[in-house]
């Protein structure tokens, strides 16, 4: 049968470097794909409205004379120098051959869609993922002290749920990261923020502390995506021109996260009458709100991602060409049109496409249920992802990989590791210097009194106390120790770690108290009732939130602003290896200023140094990372190292909470070791500014 495309064939031009780029839709072979144009082309005779009626020879560039080039001159330099680039880059490539081909070809076809609305539409929609995934991390940190109120925490619950969300993000870095791979970069971006927004939803109503835990694991899980998806996601859509300094910028969304969360925090969490109550069982209070508003970033993504395309640069890998095809051209011409050059024509008419050595496995098979069908495709699917992880131990990658995995655990052993150390200074100074100003009263003697003031910050210490009248009052970090209470009477009273020890209690009666059994240590109680007693914890928002830790998160992300800016600026120009190595060689400098923090201001101050210092290098670890990896292991390697990053995360908050109040030797030490031995090694990658997306 005849072609009906055959008499309309369009034919690319040479490129600058004198190579065929892409072949006629007559002469593809079976690695490549033709398209037929949308246009005729136009007769070499034909003049367009504009230029009807001038002579070309009479204009006059008014910069000739001026020695400034034309600017056309300096665009066709500009695709020189790229056309060099990739040469270099293709002759030092190892892959195979089919790879470095689609990757040059795929290189010159995004600077034919160039740069405009299609990527800043994306960089917004994507960037709101990025930054719920900075939004994630401080969630639990904000709500823990309201949390553990509300529901009751012990301290081994508490430090649960403080590691339990990086749990999560540690598997779904892993898990979505593979899945990308194989099913497709926004397809598992979707699902994995779908994911997570249902379960922060449903953990703001929960009430128990099994059901909040397993919730903010499972939200944690789906956020967890986000990081590896989104880089590789953004990267395809970028020319190697580009990819540094817009892949930089991208990072300042993280950084709008912590503000977000901080800012929200702070002026919603303290409002006690912004929650409401269902009888005694379910309680929602303002701390909720604030779980519910956190979401909204990664819900403003999931909304903008239902009008986004795929990477067409993965459905190339996948041999799905009319789609890449579409896609690359809605690129172009929304570019285009927004530049207001609409008549611009999308050109291409091949694409090569490496060879499919992997085949879906299909149950074709009549007699197989739905179910059946399900689990061999399921089955087939991990087993592809487990060997594309295994994959990145091969010779070629095995080296440089374990650089990367060296260095994304040590930035985030030290990151991770002082972000908790910060606030937890701040808090344990503040107790330093709430306990220095403790009363102690010693043996005193009170009989036929009514206390119906507040009690606070007090040690009693071996007292009396004998028809006494305790009404209506607080009593916050009060310790009776070894002292007697006869015929007295407790009346709505509300407590704050307040605690009896080897006292005892006669004749005494409690009336809607929060003063119960677990209070009284080595306690005897003679004839004490306990009448309507208020059952579970209580909490004080005045109390139990402290503005000075939303206002130490607030600088801590605001001070990663000029880091972020000057790292965008410079990725290109000095390169992501010295990014990297001289950020972290110059935030291990930075901790030793940690040794003069002797105050709150000099904590916050060194927070706000290290943090400033320290987010290039993450910059450019993330940039590095997208470019070192081909594209059938991008996702599956950003995945892998980024949940190595959330295991160093776990690790390191760990071991330096212990430490507070103990030494602060220890901490800065193992951060200075880390950050030293990362930003050494990362002296030691190849650079990757003009290495193509193979």
């Amino acid at each position: 049968m005849d072609d009906p495309y055959q008499n309309n064939v369009y034919q690319q031009g040479t490129d600058i470097a004198g190579d065929n780029t892409y072949s006629t839709f007559g002469e593809g072979g079976q690695d490549s794909y033709g398209y037929q144009t949308d246009y005729p082309p136009q007769e070499e005779d034909a003049a367009s409205d504009a230029t009807e009626g001038h002579d070309e020879e009479d204009q006059m560039y008014e910069g000739e004379y001026q020695g400034i080039p034309h600017p056309d001159e300096i665009k066709a330099a500009r695709r020189a120098a790229q056309a060099a680039a990739r040469e270099k880059a293709r002759a030092a490539a190892t892959g195979v051959r089919e790879d470095e081909e689609l990757a040059d070809q795929y290189e010159g076809i995004m600077e034919d869609c160039g740069h405009g609305r299609f990527q800043w539409t994306l960089f917004a929609v994507i960037g709101l993922a990025l930054m719920a995934d900075g939004v994630e991390c401080y969630v639990v940190g904000f709500v823990l002290p309201s949390a553990e109120k509300d529901m009751c925490f012990s301290n081994a619950k508490k430090g649960m749920l403080g590691l339990i969300v990086y749990v999560g993000m540690m598997v779904g870095a892993f898990v979505w990261g593979g899945l990308a791979d194989k099913i497709g970069r926004r397809q598992c971006l979707v699902t994995a923020l779908g994911i997570h927004c249902v379960f922060a939803f449903l953990s703001s109503f929960a009430q128990g502390y099994g059901f909040f835990l397993f919730f903010r694991l499972c939200s944690g899980f789906g956020i967890g995506g986000s990081v590896p998806i989104v880089y590789t996601y953004y990267a395809e859509f970028l020319t190697m021109d580009k990819r540094g300094e817009h892949l930089s910028w991208l990072c300042m969304f993280w950084m709008m996260g912590g503000l977000y969360a901080s800012f929200t925090a702070w002026g919603i969490i303290p409002h006690y009458g912004w929650g409401f109550s269902m009888g005694s069982e379910f309680q929602f209070h303002s701390w909720r709100v604030f779980v519910l508003v956190c979401a909204l970033p990664a819900i403003g993504s999931l909304v903008g991602l239902m009008f986004m395309p795929e990477s067409p640069r993965f459905l190339l890998e996948n041999a799905k060409h009319d789609e890449a095809w579409m896609i690359l051209k809605q690129v172009h011409d929304t570019n285009w049109r927004a530049k207001g050059e609409p008549e611009r024509v999308f050109t291409v008419s091949q694409i090569k496409t490496p060879k499919q050595e992997d085949e879906f496995i299909e149950i074709q098979s009549s007699t197989g249920t739905a179910f059946q069908r399900w689990m061999v495709r399921t089955m087939t699917l991990v087993k592809q992802v487990m060997q594309n992880v295994m994959s990145l131990a091969s010779p070629d990658l095995r080296l440089t990989g374990l650089f990367m995995a060296i260095i994304w655990f040590t930035m985030a052993f030290s990151y991770y590791g002082l972000s908790v150390w910060f606030p937890d200074m701040i808090k344990y100074l503040q107790y330093e210097e709430y306990e220095s100003k403790v009363k102690l009263f010693h043996r005193e003697k009170v009989e036929n009194f009514h206390f119906n003031f507040s009690l606070e910050n007090q040690v009693h210490k071996e007292g009396e106390y004998i028809n006494d009248k305790f009404i209506n009052i607080e009593i916050k970090s009060v310790k009776f120790e070894d002292s007697l209470f006869e015929n007295c009477y407790f009346e709505d009273i509300s407590s704050t770690q307040t605690f009896f020890e080897n006292c005892t209690i006669k004749n005494t009666v409690f009336y809607n108290t929060d003063l119960w059994e677990e209070k009284f240590i080595d306690c005897i109680l003679d004839n004490a009732t306990f009448l309507h007693s208020k059952k579970g914890c209580h909490l004080n928002f005045q109390e139990e939130n402290d503005i000075l830790i939303y206002l130490v998160s607030f600088l801590g992300s605001l001070a990663v602003l000029p880091g972020n800016i000057i790292s965008a600026l410079f990725m290109d120009k000095i390169g992501r290896i010295h990014i990297i190595g001289g950020s972290m060689l110059i935030s291990a400098g930075c901790t030793f200023f940690l040794f003069l923090s002797f105050s709150q201001a000099a904590i916050i101050a060194w927070q706000c140094l290290f943090c400033g210092t320290s987010v290039a290098a993450w910059n450019g670890i993330e940039v590095i990372t997208v470019e070192l990896y081909p594209t059938s292991k991008r996702a599956t390697a950003f995945g892998v190292l980024n949940g190595l990053c959330k295991l160093a995360a776990i690790l390191s908050s760990s071991i330096f909470s212990a430490f507070v109040g103990i030494t602060k030797v220890i901490p800065i030490l193992m951060s200075f070791s880390a950050l030293v031995c990362g930003g050494l090694l990362a002296l030691k990658l190849p650079e990757t500014r003009e290495k193509l997306l193979l």
